[in-house]
This record gives structure tokens, sequence and C-alpha cells, in this order.
């Protein structure tokens, strides 16, 4: 093991040596504020003032680094770069791979928080979820199409699919972050030198602030700019940030014209997102939109039935009535994470009392989660909401009036009512100005008709379903 002393003279030296590579100004902004932190045995330990510079310095320099430290001290076999703060805070470390044969450096670049480093990017804390993959993404009607154009994305050979950017949109908690999940997953293991790139909305905006804070834009520019497949979930958070906004249109611009794919996700359509600049919203559309819709009963049951398989995994014995699962796909019309939740309640009930999962028990344990849900959605509700989004008055809905600009929104009312209410056609029609359920039921047909022809209504029915919903 090196002595202190004999480490702080070649730090010094290989400093020096910097100095004169990169040049005075990039020396103080990188390697000047870095400080020679601890000795672990064949590793040796620099600190930086804060997480931005740490990582930057790793994935431009690390590798430089470690091959002169290893000219000097040839046991050294990594350098490790810790964030240490003016209160002596440090941070989890991060590590760059020692250049020989038993060395591995992970290709993914997770996270626009990884920074990448000659031959492979810096590992990271931030990783993608291993279980959201294509096997483990239970498709139904209302996401089939997104699902489709996901794989297709993910298991092509071109470095652009025919469709691009592909523009994944829907609710919370309705699939749209396993499928960017599982693309880059599947892109990457199907091409281990295709360069990905995952990252929030959020996260972009915040390297981008940090690029500007540290004069360092080329390098922003450079590593968004040099990828494959870019990424970019929860789109909707950069709505009216302008800078942000500027930065990632000449961004897309760069990729598109590079033939390189860009895949994005957001809570709502390209056209339906506040605070984001036209032109934006008209690249948005140059590829394929794809809407995930609101969950329906069979996809409800088919998840439960997926998260019951992988909760028996770690909890052998675990038993699930059939009748429950369907019961709670029945009466709890929610997204995959609200039903999720409603498993692991009824799973850790099961458990600590040592009860099979049944019926009775899942009356007892969910009864508040019911009772929310037969509170929220009403036919009261649905026709309010229905009449505000047209902008005709909730009277239409109960009247005999058959223009269509009055008789479409009330057909799509009823629809909603059947999906989204335990109520029967008779019940149904009785609030709709006392309809009989032949009406009704021709009524909910010809939407559910129109859905499959019209993009624009069937988006309406989407955008009102989860205003109702969640």
């Amino acid at each position: 093991m090196i002595e202190r002393g004999d480490a702080e003279r070649t730090w010094d030296e290989i400093r020096n040596t910097f100095r004169g590579e990169i040049g005075e100004a990039s020396y103080q902004s990188w390697i000047g504020v870095l400080t020679l932190d601890t000795i672990e045995k064949d590793i040796i330990h620099l600190a930086a003032p804060n997480r931005f510079i740490c990582e930057r310095v790793s994935g431009r320099f690390g590798p430089r680094l470690q091959e002169l430290w290893k000219s000097r001290t040839p046991y050294v076999r990594s350098i490790g770069f810790v964030v240490r703060t003016g209160e002596g805070v440090a941070s989890a470390p991060i590590a760059v791979a020692a250049n020989d044969s038993t060395a591995t450096t992970p290709r993914l670049q997770l996270s626009a928080d990884d920074s990448q480093p000659a031959g492979g990017h810096v590992p990271t804390s931030h990783t993608l979820d291993k279980r959201y993959r294509f096997d483990s993404f239970v498709v139904g009607q209302s996401n089939e199409l997104a699902n489709a154009a996901a794989r297709r994305v993910a298991e092509s050979d071109s470095p652009a699919a025919a469709f691009n950017p592909l523009f994944l949109y829907g609710g919370v908690g309705l699939g749209k972050t396993h499928l960017m999940h599982a693309i880059a997953w599947e892109a990457q293991e199907r091409n281990p030198d295709r360069r990905v790139l995952y990252l929030t909305a959020e996260k972009f905006m915040h390297r981008f602030v940090s690029a500007l804070r540290y004069k360092d834009t080329f390098a922003f520019k450079e590593e968004f700019r040099s990828v494959d497949l870019l990424l970019v979930d929860d789109f909707q958070f950069i709505a009216g940030k302008s800078s942000t906004q500027e930065e990632f249109f000449h961004t897309f611009n760069a990729l598109i014209d590079g033939n390189r794919q860009i895949i994005i996700s957001a809570d709502r359509s390209p056209n339906d997102l506040e605070g984001v600049e036209e032109r934006i919203k008209s690249r948005l559309n140059w590829g394929l939109v794809a809407d995930i819709g609101p969950t329906d009963y069979e996809l409800r049951l088919g998840i439960l039935q997926s998260k019951v398989e992988e909760a028996a995994a770690f909890n052998p014995g675990l038993t699930v009535e059939p009748k429950v699962l369907e019961f709670v796909a029945h009466r709890v019309s929610a997204n995959a994470r609200v039903l999720e939740g409603a498993l692991n309640r009824l799973v850790a009930h099961a458990t600590l009392v040592g009860r099979p999962v049944t019926l009775d028990m899942a009356h007892e344990t969910l009864g508040d989660l019911v009772r929310a849900f037969d509170r929220r959605l009403t036919i009261d509700e649905i026709q309010r909401k229905v009449a505000e989004h047209y902008n005709i008055r909730l009277s239409d809905m109960l009247s005999p009036r058959r223009a269509r600009a009055i008789a479409r929104p009330r057909q799509i009312a009823m629809f909603l009512c059947k999906e989204l209410t335990d109520k029967s056609l008779p019940d149904i029609g009785r609030k709709f100005g006392g309809r009989d359920h032949t009406t009704i039921m021709h009524g909910i047909k010809r939407i559910a008709q129109l859905s499959d022809e019209d993009a624009s209504l069937r988006e309406d029915v989407a955008v009102l379903r989860r205003s109702l919903e969640y």
C-alpha cells in the first residue's frame, strides 16, 4: 500500500501533467478542485466539492487519471470519486473500472446523471428497474398499440424505426414508464454497442441548468446528441420552461437529422401539452402518437393475476381465490399502481395472520378503497363532466333533442356510465330522461364502434375517462 506522503507527491505530478494537457482554464474548473481523499488497498479515492463535478470528472478524465496513477504506482487498480462537502460530508463513491482483463464496465447509460468515459459508462445508483421488462407488461386493448410500437422500436436493427419520434401518453400508473424501461433494456441487450440514454424531463432540465452554471454546455450537447436512442419520460415537466425547451428543440432536431431514435412519454397528447412551444408540439406529432388508455376490467384482472404470481414467488404457500381477483378488478377501477397496492394489502394481511386470501377478507381489508371508488363514480358526475367538456347544458343530457352536437356527447356519457359504474342499463336509462335500456345499449355500441374508427373521438373518451378515474 502506498504511503500517504508518496501518494500526495504522485498526485501533484499528475495534476501538473493535466495542467499541460488540458490548459489552465479547464484544469482550474475540473482537476484543480479535486483533492486526494483516501487510500484503500489498491483504490485511490479523489474528492470533489459536488456531485456534478464528481461525475463530469469521472466521465471525461477518469480513464486518463487511472492511466497516470498506474504508470507511477502499478498496483493501483482503480480510481474512485467521492463528493465531499465543506462540512466533510461524503456521498457514495463513483468508481472507474480498472483497464485490465478482469474488469467489466457497464455499457448501458441508465441515466443522464451518469457520465460516459471512454470504453463504457460509469456505474451509479441510478439504474433501470429490472422489473420493467416486456415480458412483465400485461397487454390489453387499452395499451395494445403502445406495446406493439414500443417493441418495434426496441427490436429495430436500424438506428431509427419507421416512426420517429414515438410518443406515448396516458394517465398516472398506466405503464408509460414500464414501457420506456422495457425499450431501453431490450434495445441494449439486442445491440450492446447501441448508445441508450433514459432520463426524465426533470433530470434533462437539471443537467442543462448545471451545464449553464458550470459553463459546460458543449459537453452537455455532445452527451445528448451522440446517443443512438434517447428516451425522455414525463415530458410534461418542462412545460413553461422556455430555456429547457429551446435546448430540447435543438437536441431533437440533431438526433432526427442523424437518424437517431427518440421516445417520449407524457401524461397527455402533444396537442394538449399546455406551456409547450408549438414548434415542439409539431415535431412530437411527426412520428407515432400512441395512447395508453385507462384499464378495463379484463386488463385489471390480468394485472392482478400477474402480480399474484410475483407475490407467490416470495411468499410460498400464498393462495388467492380467483373470486378475490375478480372482485378487486371489478370494484377498484384504477391504474396498475393502485391495483398493486390493493393486492399488497391483501398479501400482507394474509401473511401476518396466516390466513388465505378469501373474498370475505377482501371485503373487510379493502372496504375503504372500494367505498372510495363507489363514491367517486356516479352517473350525475359523469353527465356533468361530459357536459362541461362539450360545452353543453346538463339538461341536454336528459332532453329528447337529436342534434348531433347534443346526441354524441349524450352517447359518450352513456358509454362512460356503463364502463365506470356498476349500474344496469335500465338504471342508466332512468338517469338519461327515462330512456329504455335498448336506447342506452344502442348509444354504448355506437361509441364503441366510433372509437375504433375515429381517433379524435377515441381521444375525447380517453381524456374524459382519465379525468373521472383519477
